[in-house]
């Protein structure tokens, strides 16, 4: 009787250490543990919203900091050099799954770790970034989700809005990859419209005054990609906007709640939660090279009630 219930005892122990190492398979480090690094390139409220969203979902998916989530985060504020440094130290780090919010900060990661997941997400074009070869099968290491938007949606949004716009100024950072991608689109419909496009560029955003500034006079509407100078300075661009009487059609909400008219476009947060399910499917075992690259879920246009008013435009009623 008594060898029958330790035989029962030691059957028990092994069934319940197979269950918690089932458990432990979740997660690289086999721990039951989820370790997630995090790059961010700057303090910027779009930057700063996907990553809220990020780390809500986690804790929606029932990763929790402090009992089962170890949430590594590193901002590199717009160095190049903390970039790399920043990458390494996450590269050290043994995460399971790491993200990347904005280009620069993704190409970075990409390079100091190529062994670990690397999820991103703010990132126009990770085609031309260099992050993937394919969008539908990554096969560098990387996946997750662009903010890619319709530019051409937006333009014609613009038009709606200011059908009396026939000068349009291209304001963007030559240096910033997804903003060169998106004014490339722009021209094209500009083109195809009979549009003039009238381009200046700004590099900090102590540019940004100074060129907004000059275009008094020369434009009618002023469209904006999705650019982290000018997300930065956006509350800025609102101001000069009202000064001199040209109104901006820029590609995000944040940016819009700063300083332009309305836009079609993103909630960055959503883009952080859209972000945060492929994570936890990473960190369940799958694969990155089964994920594919994915678009926005939604888009919702978004308005500036005090500059409509500045501008005298109904947005719902233009666009119906």
């Amino acid at each position: 009787m008594m060898k029958l219930k330790h035989l029962v005892m030691a059957a028990a122990v092994a069934t319940l250490a197979i269950g918690l190492a089932a458990c432990g398979k979740n997660t690289k480090n086999g721990s039951g543990q989820a370790k997630v690094g995090i790059l961010q390139l700057i303090d910027q409220s779009a930057l700063d919203a996907a990553r809220k969203g990020f780390e809500q979902e986690l804790s929606k998916e029932g990763y929790k900091t402090g009992k089962n989530l170890t949430i590594n985060y590193v901002n590199a504020q717009g160095d190049q050099s903390n970039l790399s440094t920043m990458s390494q130290r996450l590269a050290g780090q043994g995460n399971d799954v790491n993200l990347a919010i904005a280009t620069p900060a993704a190409q970075a990661l990409q390079k100091a770790d190529p062994k670990t997941p690397l999820l991103f997400t703010a990132i126009t074009d990770p085609k031309s970034a260099g992050l993937v070869n394919n969008l539908n099968q990554p096969d560098k290491g990387a996946t997750g989700v662009t903010d890619m938007v319709d530019v051409n949606g937006q333009l014609k949004l613009l038009q709606q809005l200011f059908p009396k716009a026939k000068r349009i100024g291209l304001v963007f950072n030559a240096a910033e990859p997804n903003s060169v991608f998106q004014i490339k689109l722009a021209r094209k419909y500009l083109k195809a419209h009979n549009l003039t496009a009238v381009e200046k560029t700004v590099a900090t955003t102590n540019d940004v005054q100074q060129v907004m500034t000059s275009m008094k006079g020369k434009v009618d509407a002023i469209y904006m990609p999705a650019d982290n100078v000018l997300t930065a300075a956006m509350a800025t661009v609102g101001k000069v906007s009202e000064q001199i009487k040209v109104p901006v059609i820029p590609a995000t909400g944040p940016m819009v709640q700063l300083g332009g008219v309305a836009t079609n476009g993103i909630d960055y947060k959503d883009l952080g939660v859209q972000t945060a399910k492929m994570a936890v499917k990473i960190l369940k075992g799958k694969k990155v090279n089964e994920m594919a690259v994915e678009k926005p879920a939604k888009t919702k246009i978004i308005v500036n009630d005090k500059l409509a008013k500045v501008f005298n435009v109904d947005v719902k009623a233009a666009v119906k």
